[in-house]
């Protein structure tokens, strides 16, 4: 699945499909305004393509040398080939070449496949947000995460 996998900076044309992703992977997904807000930026939204589909995509910030991943998401009908694995690991490699030193995300406490990812990849957990993210019933803890990044 690899060969085909292409993963390059987003634009607002590509709106609408990173939206019908949004949708699909999140419980509470992110509006088009905020979307539009981080895709109006340079390279903070990165597109995965596969044989030239959008199935994927992740938002990271980078400022005074740490990086955050604020929103990372694979289509349902593509999840478990390693294609959020894939795009994570672009992102630290990138991030990493423009001089950041570390960087963080935020999960929610029930998502284990994302923390399995997370970890596999070198993340440590280094804080709880108590009732961070709303849920269906109620509200969920955030697990904090950092990789300190070798520049």
């Amino acid at each position: 699945m690899s060969n085909s996998v292409r993963i390059v900076a987003a634009s607002p044309e590509d709106l609408q499909a990173l939206m019908a992703i949004e949708q699909r992977c999140q419980s509470h997904p992110w509006s088009s305004a905020v979307m539009v807000r981080y895709l109006n930026k340079k390279q903070v939204v990165w597109r995965l393509e596969l044989t030239e589909a959008i199935v994927g995509f992740a938002v990271v910030t980078q400022v005074a040398g740490e990086a955050e991943l604020l929103d990372i998401a694979i289509h349902p009908d593509y999840q478990g080939h390693g294609l959020g694995q894939q795009l994570l690991q672009h992102l630290l490699d990138t991030v990493a070449a423009n001089g950041n030193e570390r960087m963080f995300l935020e999960v929610r406490e029930s998502n284990r496949a994302a923390i399995a990812v997370y970890e596999k990849l070198g993340f440590c957990q280094v804080g709880v947000r108590s009732n961070y993210y709303p849920a269906k019933q109620g509200r969920e803890d955030a697990l904090m995460y950092c990789q300190e990044l070798i520049v």
